[in-house]
């Protein structure tokens, strides 16, 4: 069985949809018009894609990693470097996009969801680019672990919330910018940042980020590359559907994505939806897929090193296709998705973010599989330097504890608050 690459009325084979309240209903179908007809607009296409060359740096490049290579033995490893275009992943891919829409439809008000803080901080970045007003929905949790992007989304002026409700993480910022969304439908537009929740979502943030899996394509029979499989992280599926879209309709070459093991396999240790044995068929935030739900169809706790992929539910597309055999779906474990972080960092100089680690981890285990005239690509959605607050606490405790108190001391200090004040104020 197939799957195509577009859904059908909303729905990939049983999953997808749009199950919301009728306030809803009247923006979904003028977003769906909007879009259709943008996709078919010349002149908007012309303005993507110069913003896409001069502003978020496209094409990112095609990298192979001889050094990774030889160590791993068998396939040949080659890097879709993601992380070099602005902002610092792939999420500017569909923010921008989504921003362009919605400065079409005469929306200058915009909000979004994020985990990790990357979607946040592309779409942060994308309405200072273009003039909106952006206010970013975030969980408290994911708002103390990210602080380097919290900061700079606000000085790109963007307002953000922490949301401290539920788990006080990516599924509760989700919830937050529908209710915003549901109150402020006729001004304002919601960025979402994955490829999930009501129709016609899935599909639109799909098309942005095929740009990813378009250039891989190209660049591969540019130089004459054969893949044989290729690997991206996979927590709500923006960047692995982008990376996987232009092979889902053919048998060739493998498409594996990876999900968020966690620290174990027990209820609240893990994200895995499609692994595992927990995922179940659900309605949540509006769609049809595969999440961690109690028996009362209530979301179950997460856990994930990193923000990205500690959501509970998973796009529809994928889910499809996983269901298909098209894509073949794996875990990672916290520890594992660290050890890519060093193994790249150290032989390639490459960091990795933590979410686009547990594709590398997954790459290192599959590369001995693939003949050594194929390739595996590892999609490298996003750079590792957003993780420092996480990463250092386990790669260099000692000098990360000492730092910190540093930090606090010269914080505390009188003449240092003084000082830094005068100079915030000499900076406005």
């Amino acid at each position: 069985m197939s799957v195509s690459s577009y859904s059908e009325n909303g729905f990939f084979e049983r999953y997808g949809g749009r199950y919301v309240a009728e306030v809803l209903s009247r923006p979904l179908e003028e977003l769906d018009l909007a879009f259709r007809e943008a996709m078919s607009d010349r002149a908007f296409l012309d303005e993507l894609d110069v913003i896409r060359r001069d502003y978020i740096g496209r094409e990112t490049p095609l990298y192979f990693a001889p050094a990774a290579t030889k160590l791993l033995g068998g396939a040949q490893i080659y890097i879709k470097l993601e992380g070099l275009a602005n902002t610092g992943a792939h999420k500017i891919n569909n923010a921008m996009g989504q921003c362009l829409l919605a400065r079409r439809m005469g929306k200058r008000r915009i909000i979004a969801e994020t985990g990790a803080g990357q979607h946040g901080l592309a779409t942060a970045a994308a309405c200072a680019k273009l003039g909106l007003e952006c206010t970013i929905y975030m969980g408290e949790v994911d708002v103390r672990r990210q602080q380097p992007n919290v900061a700079a989304m606000e000085l790109y002026g963007a307002k953000v919330h922490p949301v401290t409700s539920g788990s006080r993480t990516l599924k509760d910022a989700v919830n937050e910018a529908m209710r915003d969304w549901a109150a402020n439908p006729d001004t304002t537009h919601y960025v979402l940042g994955s490829a999930l929740g009501p129709s016609p979502f899935p599909d639109i943030v799909r098309e942005f980020q095929s740009v990813i899996g378009r250039e891989v394509k190209r660049q591969a029979e540019e130089r004459g590359i054969k893949i044989g499989a290729m690997v991206a992280c996979v927590g709500g599926g923006s960047n692995s559907i982008g990376f996987f879209e232009p092979f889902i309709n053919s048998k060739e070459p493998r498409l594996i994505g990876v999900e968020a093991g966690g620290t174990g396999p027990g209820i609240g240790e893990n994200a895995s939806r499609m692994t595992g044995g927990a995922g179940r068929e659900g309605i949540l935030q509006g769609y049809k897929s595969r999440f961690l739900l109690d028996e009362d169809g209530q979301a179950l706790p997460t856990r994930s090193i990193s923000a990205g992929l500690d959501y509970c539910g998973i796009g529809p597309q994928l889910a499809a296709l996983g269901e298909s055999g098209r894509v073949e779906f794996t875990s990672v474990l916290d520890r594992e998705a660290l050890d890519a972080v060093s193994f790249f960092a150290r032989n390639e100089g490459i960091l990795f973010a933590l979410e686009s680690a547990h594709a590398g981890a997954a790459a290192m285990r599959v590369a001995g599989e693939i003949p050594g005239d194929q390739a595996v690509i590892i999609n490298m959605s996003g750079r590792g330097d957003k993780d420092v607050f996480i990463t250092s606490p386990v790669f260099r405790p000692s000098e990360w504890t000492r730092f910190l108190r540093a930090e606090i001391e010269r914080l505390e200090s009188a003449s240092d608050i003084h000082e830094a004040k005068s100079m915030a104020g000499e900076s406005l």
